[in-house]
């Protein structure tokens, strides 16, 4: 009979993290509206460079990203101290809480925002502080600046939201950051920056507030969500720590190469760009002749706001060979950029408006 042995256990804050969900039916559908993902593939200058820069995989790439670095220094008018690249975006915020919050401290942030913010904050060791967003599916300013506590070490704002593509006017983040304390960081995530419409410059606002850290990423607007780029722009001394801890070639050769053929490519970006414009307003006039407002979105998605009829517009969405991203009892996220995934939404939500009709 074998005895018994205990396994090693996590900490607790780590047992207890929630799940990332899921999108029901993303590997059988016909299209996958459900990640925000780019529906435009990378350009050929793009493949191009990942099959030259492939080809010397046995190579190790360089120790913090730095010909990614120098592009983007020079980009952005900042110092290359000041930059730093992950694999993705997110692996940059974990970075971020993991040297600024820890055990005792807290981070606030709207909710509902991205699904993740929970998770890191929990593996960061830190209390996340969710602060509900106002009726029009917005950041609440006011609410945001009075959840902020001598414990808090840190206020995390995505601009656009995800979900809900919800855009801060620069009126409205500057008056957050006037109101946070000056040691408390503002981590101002920028995933969405390209498609919005009210176009705020974090990286501007940096160069007044040095307490603010920057995320962005090559996954969205770049097509690069499979080679995991993301880069952060922060304050030289804030940024310092940072460095200190970041670990050796963290981003491979081939991601390197791509993200600085993507960033060369700007006539690329414009069409992805454009693509995104134009099944934002396409969805969106569509559901409203349906009966459905949705909130504006500076993102690459639409939010549809169902409530409890959330489930079932997954379900029938996945009926007519889309996938999305449900939130229980709250709304649907639908990607755009390609036009039969979109009517392939809105056939789910005529559907389920015939349904209401005939009982």
């Amino acid at each position: 009979m074998t005895r018994p042995i205990a396994l090693p256990r996590a900490r607790p804050e780590i047992e207890a993290l929630p799940a990332y969900s899921r999108a029901s039916g993303a590997a059988t559908v016909r299209w996958r509206a459900s990640s925000n993902e780019s529906t435009v593939a990378p350009s050929p200058a793009v493949v191009e460079a990942i099959a030259r820069t492939g080809a010397h995989g046995h190579l190790y790439p360089t120790l913090f990203a730095d010909d990614l670095v120098a592009a983007l220094a020079e980009r952005l008018s900042v110092p290359a101290d000041a930059v730093l690249t992950g694999a993705g975006s997110l692996s940059l915020l974990q970075q971020v809480l993991t040297a600024f919050t820890g055990p005792g401290t807290e981070v606030v942030h709207a909710w509902r925002s991205y699904e993740a913010y929970p998770i890191l904050i929990g593996i960061a060791g830190a209390t996340a502080v969710p602060v509900p967003l106002d009726a029009q599916h917005r950041h609440d300013v006011d609410a945001m600046v009075a959840a902020v506590t001598p414990r808090t070490r840190a206020v995390l704002v995505c601009n656009p939201n995800n979900p809900t593509g919800t855009e801060l006017t620069e009126t409205e983040l500057r008056r957050l950051l006037d109101s946070v304390p000056s040691d408390v960081l503002v981590i101002l995530d920028e995933a969405y920056r390209e498609f919005a419409v009210e176009q705020v410059d974090g990286v501007a606002l940096l160069r007044e507030y040095p307490n603010v850290v920057v995320l962005r990423t090559f996954s969205k607007a770049y097509g690069l969500a499979g080679l995991r780029v993301g880069y952060a722009i922060a304050d030289s001394a804030v940024a310092a720590p940072l460095h200190a801890a970041a670990p050796p070639f963290g981003l491979s050769s081939v991601a390197e190469a791509a993200a600085c053929a993507a960033l060369a490519d700007s006539g690329h970006t414009a069409r992805i760009v454009e693509s995104v414009h134009s099944g934002r307003r396409h969805l969106r006039s569509e559901l409203a002749a349906l009966g459905i407002e949705t909130p504006s979105s500076g993102g690459n998605f639409v939010w549809i706001p169902v409530g409890d009829g959330a489930t079932a517009l997954d379900e029938a969405c996945v009926a007519h060979g889309v996938s999305v991203r449900t939130f229980a009892g709250e709304g649907v996220r639908v990607t755009v950029g390609e036009r039969d995934a979109e009517d392939a939404v809105l056939a789910a939500v005529d559907e389920l408006r015939g349904r209401a009709t005939d009982h």
